[in-house]
Formats: structure tokens, sequence, C-alpha cells
């Protein structure tokens, strides 16, 4: 937090000389007060209480005025530095390393940016101006009373051990318990995402008595650590009542003495009284703020947690530049989701320059993971990945991803298609509409570019959604693009253009192809089969398919279920609409990919000439 205040020291300062100022006034009332007492008991005429009550209308005038203008110094200050902390926030949420926020679960993340949020605000709003007013009442007030005699000042102490022993006790207790209520809300939160998200699975195979015990059991544990909060803040109102009266019996008690010995002025005691009891709001304040206090640093705590964590893009930051059209080297790469259960084992491969590989193999063999890593959204275990000469991160500017799970941003279209770019004009996300087959359709729309679309918006279709995508990718213009099943998503009617788009958004460039349809596989330079973690063939297709291993058992099962006129095409690098690759992509029965029939595989060293197929690409990424 000193960090986010520090650029803002100067309104700062004004905020805080400001309410000196209003404090100060405010503390003259009191010895008025004591005046008129005076006045009173020596039996003096009314008008000698003129100036005192005038000086009073005019004490209370000027201190509502400079308390206004310094809480909203104050308050303006804790705004600037909220704000900038979401900012910090935001940008540092979407670096996170994926498998970070998959292991926390969305319903953390959703937590802290909504929940953990509203109670920094809060205290911001509300704790922040009301704190540092009440520090310096007390301490001005503290030293208003050793003015009048320092055996008053000696006596409201008596409170302050009471006082200090209970805010101790209270914050020993407190932290640890606001911090598991955020991690209690955040997992009861996290069950109510993935209960009402998969509802329809939940139907389907009858959990809903299961999915109901487990919400129970996550609301339960919230309501008791609530119920704790509220009992702990209970007895810390009672010690609070118990330190007032306490101090306030012995200021009494040294006022009576005082004027007895004639020390002092009943109107004098008076005052001292007053000033004790006028302590009873800024210290009840500042010490009840530390509930507010409490919950927010809780809150503040797990904002900074993810403020703090180092962006990936900060250690790309540091690489150096592509020097020329990148090529992606893999080596010894293992990696695992959960530790001690790797996904992939080892993987070795090289794609040269300009060359487009694929990625085929059964679900679960390791093709995601291994698009992942060379995309950037994770870090590998151990081994290595690299893109020319640098480290892939997940900022875009050398890698591409575009995945079967697309997002539709609410707003108009143009403004979606221009987060990859914001400075694209009109003309430029037209071209990019029209090279992904879109512009057609776009033109039809209510507003053209105009039109709202996402949430709230124009619904669109999954193949139009995943053509916007494309689109973006070909306004980001990234040297390397990984295609994680990209068209998977499209019906049968909708195959065919978006295995068009995606070809001309991959001309030109570098290229790994996570492979749902084998006649995707036969259009590629080089052919990679992955089973188990690892790659057990690789070639080009008619390599592969004379080697008559493991990809060729694929493609003729695949083969077999087509018409020979699809089966040609497809092998010339035509992508015949709804061609699947049979049970998710991988063997004919949905199992593991068989062996190569006792045949190596050629897997030939792949030379550093980029592919004639494919032109070498710009130096740098755009």
């Amino acid at each position: 937090m000193r960090e986010l205040l520090r650029p803002h020291r100067v309104l700062a300062g004004a905020g805080f000389a400001v309410l000196v100022v209003a404090t100060a006034v405010g503390l003259l009332t009191q010895p008025l007060l004591g005046r008129i007492v005076d006045l009173v008991t020596r039996h003096r005429s009314p008008d000698a209480l003129t100036w005192p009550v005038l000086a009073l209308a005019g004490i209370a005038l000027v201190q509502g005025a400079s308390t206004a203008w310094g809480m909203a110094l104050v308050s303006r200050l804790g705004e600037t530095a909220l704000a900038r902390l979401r900012e910090l926030f935001v940008e540092r949420a979407l670096s996170l390393p994926l498998d970070r926020v998959e292991r926390a679960g969305s319903g953390d993340l959703n937590a802290r940016v909504t929940r953990d949020v509203s109670r920094v605000a809060e205290a911001v709003r509300t704790a922040l101006p009301e704190l540092a007013k009440s520090g310096l009442s007390i301490v001005l007030t503290l030293g208003a009373l050793a003015l009048l005699d320092w055996r008053f000042l000696v006596a409201a102490l008596v409170a302050v051990p009471v006082q200090a022993w209970t805010a101790r006790w209270y914050v020993r207790h407190a932290v640890p318990l606001y911090a598991r209520e955020r991690i209690v809300t955040g997992a009861q939160q996290q069950q109510l995402l993935d209960t009402i998200g998969g509802a329809r699975t939940v139907r389907a195979y009858g959990l809903q008595a299961e999915h109901d015990r487990r919400v129970t059991a996550r609301s339960r544990a919230a309501v008791d650590l609530t119920m704790r909060g509220v009992r702990l803040v209970l007895r810390f109102y009672g010690r609070l009542h118990v330190a007032e009266y306490l101090g306030l019996a012995a200021v009494l008690l040294t006022g009576f003495l005082l004027v007895r010995d004639d020390a002092v002025s009943v109107g004098t005691a008076t005052a001292a009284a007053l000033y004790f009891h006028s302590l009873f709001t800024p210290v009840n304040t500042a010490l009840v703020l530390l509930d507010d206090a409490q919950s927010a640093t809780a809150g503040l705590a797990r904002l900074v947690g993810v403020v703090d964590v180092r962006a990936e893009e900060d250690a790309a930051d540091g690489a150096a530049p592509v020097t020329g059209p990148p090529g992606v080297v893999v080596s010894g790469v293992t990696h695992a989701y959960v530790p001690g259960r790797p996904v992939l084992h080892g993987v070795d491969l090289e794609v040269r320059p300009g060359e487009r590989v694929a990625l085929v193999g059964a679900s679960g063999a390791g093709k995601t993971t291994l698009a992942k890593l060379v995309a950037g959204l994770h870090r590998a275990e151990s081994g290595s990945v690299r893109v020319g000469n640098a480290e892939p991160d997940a900022s875009g500017r050398l890698v591409g991803l575009v995945t079967q799970e697309v997002h539709v941003f609410a707003g108009p279209l143009a403004e979606d298609l221009r987060l990859t770019r914001p400075d694209a004009d009109e003309a430029e996300l037209r071209a990019a509409l029209a090279a992904v087959g879109a512009l057609e359709w776009v033109d039809r729309l209510p507003e053209g570019l105009d039109t709202v679309v996402g949430e709230g918006g124009h619904r669109l279709t999954t193949d139009r959604a995943q053509q916007l995508a494309l689109a973006r990718l070909l306004l980001a213009d990234p040297p390397l693009v990984v295609l994680d099943e990209a068209t998977a998503e499209a019906g049968s009617s909708g195959a065919r253009v978006l295995d068009e788009a995606a070809e001309r958004a991959l001309r030109g460039r570098t290229a790994l192809v996570v492979a749902h349809r084998l006649g995707q596989a036969a259009a590629a330079d080089r052919v990679v089969v992955m089973d188990a973690g690892r790659i057990v063939e690789q070639g080009t297709h008619e390599e592969l398919l004379a080697a008559d291993g493991a990809y060729a058992t694929l493609w003729r099962a695949w083969s077999g279920s087509r018409s020979p006129g699809e089966s040609v095409r497809a092998a010339e690098g035509g992508v015949p609409a709804g061609d699947a690759t049979p049970a998710g992509g991988g063997t004919p029965a949905g199992g593991r990919v068989p062996a190569a029939k006792g045949r190596p595989a050629p897997v030939p060293p792949p030379s550093s000439a980029p592919s004639p197929a494919h032109p070498e690409i710009s130096e740098a990424p755009r």
C-alpha cells in the first residue's frame, strides 16, 4: 500500500494538514464550555456569556468546513490508490501462469475480484478518512489535557492499558479468522460455480444430492466463520466500554480532588471531563475500525498476493529479440499438472521456421499440453522451450494461440477485433474479416462493425465466433501460431469455412496445429504422432503412411469411413467438411495409439531451412 500512496505525497500532506487544523480548532470548544461554567458559578451577568457563545458558533463553522475539506482530500487519496490497485490487480491477474489460476479455481479469483476488492474499497472510503481524523483527535486531545493540568492526562491514561490489551487481543484473533473466512468464501463460490456451470451434467448423472451436500457443507463452513467473527467483535466492544468507564471515573475523581484543593476551577475540571468524554468517539472509532482494517487487510493481502506475482512477460522482456523467422525447439521437456504424475515425458521436437506441424494422437496423449507450453501458457517442469532465441510468453508478441474455447467480448464488434491491435483502422478490420471469410455476414449485421456482440448483444454462432478469433490473430500478426483444435466446435456445415479461414491465417507463418481431423494433418508439412506424453512418430503424411505405423493405422481407420473422393482430397491437402478423427482425435476405438508393428517410424532431423511451401516471415514479432 505504501508503494501505491508514494506518488501522492503532496495530496497526503495537504489532507493531513487540513485535518490538523480542523481538529485543533475543534479542541477550543471544551475550554470555552469550561469558561461558561466558571462564569455561571461566579454569578456573572448574562452579557458575559455573549462572546463565548459566539466563539462556539464560529468554531463550529470553521471546524465543519475544514473537516469536510480534509476528509475530501484524504478520500481522494484513498480512491486514487484504490483505482491503481484495481488496475494492477487486473494487469497481473491476466498475466498469471495458467496452471496457478487453474489450481486456485475461478471461484477464488472471482472472490478476490469482487468481495475482497469491495472490502478494501469500503475500508479506503470509510476507514481511512475516519482513522486519520480519529488519530489526530486522540493525539491533540491528550495534549490539551496536559495543558489544562498534567494530572488530568495521567488520569486519562488509566484506560490505555485496557484499550491496548484489547486491541492486541483482537488483532491476534481477527487476522487468522478473517484470512480463513476469505479462503472459505472462495471455496464456497467455487463450488457454486461448479454446480451451476455443470448443471446439465449434474442432472444427467443424478448428482443433485451430492452437489447439494457439497454446497451445504461449504455454506455452513462460511456461516460458522462469520458467526465466530460476530462473537469476537461483541467481546471486543464489551472490553472497550470497560476501558471508557475506568478512564472517565479516574478523570472525574481527579477533577474533584483538584477543585477541592483549589488547584483548578470547576470550569477547568469540566473542560477536562469533556475532553476525555470527547475521546470516546475517536478512540472507539479507531479501535472499531480495526474490525474493518483486519477484514480489509485480509482482502488486501489476497489482492497484493496477485499484484506481487511476477508476471510472465516480465521475464520475457529481458529476452533478446527474435532476429529471424522463428523456429521452435523443444528440448527434453517433462511436465506435470499434479506433482509425480507427468503428462509429458522427455519430449524433443524441432519446428523449422515457416514450417507447419500437425500434432495427432488420442485424447490425453499430451498434444494440448505441448501446444500450451509452446504458446507460453505453462512453464515446463523440466527441459526448455525456445521460440527463435527467446522463451515463449503469454503476451502474444511471439506466439498467437487460438483454441476451440473462444470468448466474444461484450461491446461493438470492431472493439472486439481491436483487442489484439488497438490502432487498427476500419480498412484493416475489414481486410482481416475478408481474409477469414467473415466480411459478408458482418456486413449483414444491423450496424455492421458497430453492432454490439457478446453478452447482452447480438449472439454469434460458434463458427462465427471462431472466425472472429482468427481475424484477431491476423490483426495481431504473430510470427508463430498455435491452433489447439481451433475448428473442433464447428458443425459439418461450417467446418470447411473455418478450415479455409485457418489456412489463410496460417499462410506465411510457423505453425503448430493440434489436429482433430486427419485431413488437417495431411495438409501439414510434417505430422507428429503422440501417445502417453511421448512422440512416437514424426514425418510427412506420405512417409508415415509408407512406414505403416500408428499414423497409418489411424489414417486407414479414418479413410475407411470416408468416400474415396474425400480421402483423395484430404491427402492432397483439401479438408472436407465434417471429417472427424475417430474417438476424440485419436484411435479408431478411442483408446491409445497402437504401436508401429515393429517398424521404426522415420524421424528425420529437421533442417534449418524454411519449408518452400511457407515463405519466411518478418524478423521480429509485431
